[in-house]
């Protein structure tokens, strides 16, 4: 019998919750039979949901959870208060090896909170970074760290560099990945105190590619495969990047539909310019992981629809199957016997 990825999806979290997280589950134990999906939340509202729906029953499971941690909400405070709240809820399940990953388009906050607290982190890694792909001109690069850090330390960018090129390599598929660092200039000695004092540890890295500094403008054209940053950095890089890839896209929309010659060279480029146009669209890579924990934390955008969820599930699997915490505990192990 097929084993199964069991992903612990938080159906109250994000703007379009409960509708497009249950349809975005539905969506991805249809397309995949080696999937089983559970799904935390007022149960009541999930039902409602499924209705008149057809799935596998085998594959989809309502986990009951009374309480609704808010965005708004104080994230320390609200993991420890709503203990039956929909996140706390799933990242047990995690935490108790009944489901191999969480996915939630909820708090961002309360997910980091309640990965690191409840969940935990890998003996050994300092930090959790938050690691998006975001879509380059070649494919994918791995942005690491986007939101989990704001006051990193140059160990902890080394360790991001370590699990980045990890990540690359089996999830993604990248061989021998290139790592980089942000900074404002290609020159080793630019930048602030932070990149000044991690450069030198990341050429002494025997066990990541690193090729030294990228600036912003070279990370479209995809000349690092793994992105190394602290999460405020991270963050404004990401920002900017969702929305200049909207602003263009509808910039060109009106342009080609301005006229009616355009309208008619518009119709003959329509194939090739979705293709495109999809390959820089953020939700078809998921949601972004938060690495170095004893278990798969998915974090997708608080606006996520059903797409995004379904792709951030069916990511889980991949992560499974290439057992990515082990090769973490293994390269943070080998770390330590060598200095040791």
């Amino acid at each position: 019998m097929q084993e199964k990825t069991v992903v612990a999806v938080d159906a109250m979290g994000g703007d379009n919750a409960p509708g497009e997280i249950v349809r975005g589950a539905l969506d991805a134990i249809g397309r995949r039979g080696d999937i089983k999906v559970i799904l935390v939340g007022k149960s009541e509202a999930i039902q409602k949901e499924l209705a008149g729906a057809s799935y596998p029953k085998d594959q989809l499971e309502i986990a009951e959870a009374s309480e609704v941690i808010e965005t708004a909400e104080p994230p320390v405070m609200a993991i420890r208060k709503k203990k039956d709240s929909s996140i706390v809820v799933a990242m047990n399940l995690v935490k108790q090896k009944k489901a191999d990953a969480f996915v939630s388009a909820g708090s961002s906050g309360a997910i980091l909170v309640g990965g690191q607290v409840i969940v935990g982190r890998i003996r050994g890694i300092e930090r959790a970074p938050l690691a998006p792909l975001i879509p380059t001109e070649n494919g994918v690069s791995l942005l690491i760290d986007c939101g989990a850090n704001v006051d990193a330390r140059s160990s902890h960018l080394v360790q991001f560099a370590r699990m980045g090129s990890i990540y690359m390599e089996h999830v993604v598929g990248v061989p021998n990945p290139r790592v980089a660092i942000v900074n404002i200039g290609a020159e080793e000695e630019k930048g602030n105190a932070l990149v000044k004092e991690t450069f030198p540890l990341l050429k002494e890295c025997t066990d990541i590619n690193f090729i030294g500094s990228i600036e912003a403008r070279d990370i479209p054209s995809g000349a690092a495969d793994v992105i190394v940053c602290e999460a405020f950095v991270g963050n404004v890089i990401l920002k900017l990047y969702e929305g200049l890839s909207s602003t263009l896209i509808h910039v060109i929309k009106q342009g080609l539909m301005s006229t009616v010659r355009s309208k008619i060279g518009a119709a003959l480029a329509l194939p090739a310019l979705k293709n495109t146009l999809k390959a820089f669209d953020a939700t078809e890579y998921g949601g972004a992981p938060l690495l170095g924990l004893n278990g798969l934390v998915v974090k997708t955008h608080g606006s996520a629809k059903a797409k995004e969820v379904t792709n951030s599930i069916l990511q889980c699997v991949t992560f499974k199957e290439q057992a990515i915490n082990d090769k973490i505990k293994e390269n943070i192990l080998q770390i330590q016997e060598e200095k040791e």
